[in-house]
C-alpha cells in the first residue's frame, strides 16, 4: 500500500475544497494519506496529520496542489529521499506541473493504473563561503541567483568555472540555471531555452552593462564561482525564487550539480515543446 503526502498551496482559491476531495480520492482507492499538520488542521483532519521533518520519511508519493513554487518548495524538501512528485496545477503558467484541474480525476485515474513515467531532473548545490568559512547550504531544482538589492546599485560579480577565469560582470545580477530554470528567471533575462531532458549549467547575466555579455552554457561537471566585489552590502542570493541569504563585499557563491534530483511523475504524452508553444502562448 503507497503512502501519499499531500502539499497545498493554502493561499490558492478553492484549495480547501480540491483538497479535501483528494483526500477522499486516495483514500478510496486504498492509498494511506498523510498530510502536513498546517495543512490537516484547516482541513479539520488532525488523524492524518504528520510533522514536517517526518513527513518526508513516512511517504511513497508527493501530491503538489498549487503551480510551480509549490512543486519548487516540496522538491527542495524531499529530493535527498527520491520520492517522486505529481504536480497539480492551480496557478498560472506550470511549467513543472502535470495535472490540470479540468483533467484532474481522468489523469489521477491513469496515475491509479501506473501509466506514468518518472521525469528526472537535475538539480544545483550552493555554497555561500564567507573567508574560509561555509556559512550556508541550498539546494535547487531551477536556479541560484547573485543579485543586486532594493537600490539601484551597480554590482560587479567575478565569475570563474573551475578555477578558469570567465569574466567580470557589471551587471543587476548573474543567474546559475539548470536547463529545467531556463524557461524561468533566466528566459525573462534573455536567456535561451533548454530541453530540460539536458544536463547542463546555464549563466546568464541580469541587465549586464556591457556589450558583449551573453548567457554561457557550461558542462554538468564545472563548479561555477562567483565573487562579489561590490561595495555596499546590499547584495542577495535567491535560491528558486525563494529562499534568500544575505551576501556581503567578497563573499563567494559556489555553484554545481547536485548529488541529488527531482522526480516528476508525468502522465501525458507530450513533448517539452507541446508544453513551450502552449505555456508561452498563453
Amino acid at each position: 500500500m503507497l503512502t501519499v503526502g499531500i502539499f497545498p498551496n493554502l493561499y490558492k482559491k478553492n484549495m480547501i475544497k480540491v483538497a479535501k476531495s483528494l483526500v477522499f480520492w486516495f483514500k478510496d482507492r486504498d492509498y494511506l494519506v498523510k498530510l502536513p499538520t498546517e495543512v490537516a488542521d484547516l482541513l479539520n483532519m488532525t488523524h492524518l496529520s504528520v510533522d514536517a521533518d517526518e513527513l518526508t520519511r513516512k511517504i511513497d508519493i508527493a501530491v503538489t496542489l498549487g503551480g510551480d513554487g509549490t512543486l519548487l518548495g516540496v522538491a527542495r524538501r524531499i529530493a535527498p529521499y527520491k520520492i517522486p512528485i505529481l504536480g497539480i496545477n492551480m496557478g498560472h503558467v506550470g511549467f513543472l506541473t502535470e495535472i490540470e484541474l479540468s483533467d484532474l480525476y481522468t489523469d489521477l485515474e491513469h496515475f491509479n493504473r501506473k501509466e506514468y513515467q518518472i521525469d528526472v531532473r537535475m538539480m544545483l548545490e550552493a555554497k555561500v563561503v564567507r573567508g574560509e568559512q561555509v556559512l550556508e547550504e541550498f539546494l535547487a531544482l531551477n536556479d541560484v541567483v547573485v543579485t543586486k538589492g532594493p537600490f539601484a546599485r551597480l554590482i560587479r560579480l567575478k565569475t570563474y568555472a573551475n578555477e578558469a577565469y570567465v569574466d567580470t560582470y557589471p551587471a543587476d545580477g548573474l543567474i546559475v540555471s539548470t536547463p529545467t530554470g531556463s524557461t524561468a528567471y533566466s528566459l525573462s533575462a534573455g536567456g535561451p531555452i533548454i530541453n530540460p531532458d539536458m544536463n547542463l549549467l546555464l549563466l546568464t547575466p541580469i541587465c549586464p552593462h556591457t556589450l558583449q555579455s551573453r548567457s554561457i552554457i557550461l558542462s554538468k561537471d564545472d563548479v561555477i564561482k562567483i565573487k562579489v566585489l561590490a561595495d555596499h552590502p546590499e547584495v542577495m542570493l535567491t535560491v528558486d525564487g525563494q529562499q534568500g541569504y544575505k551576501l556581503l563585499p567578497k563573499d563567494t557563491i559556489i555553484v554545481n550539480k547536485s548529488a541529488f534530483s527531482t522526480r516528476l511523475i508525468r502522465i501525458k504524452k507530450r513533448s517539452f515543446y507541446d508544453v513551450l508553444r502552449k505555456k508561452l502562448s498563453e
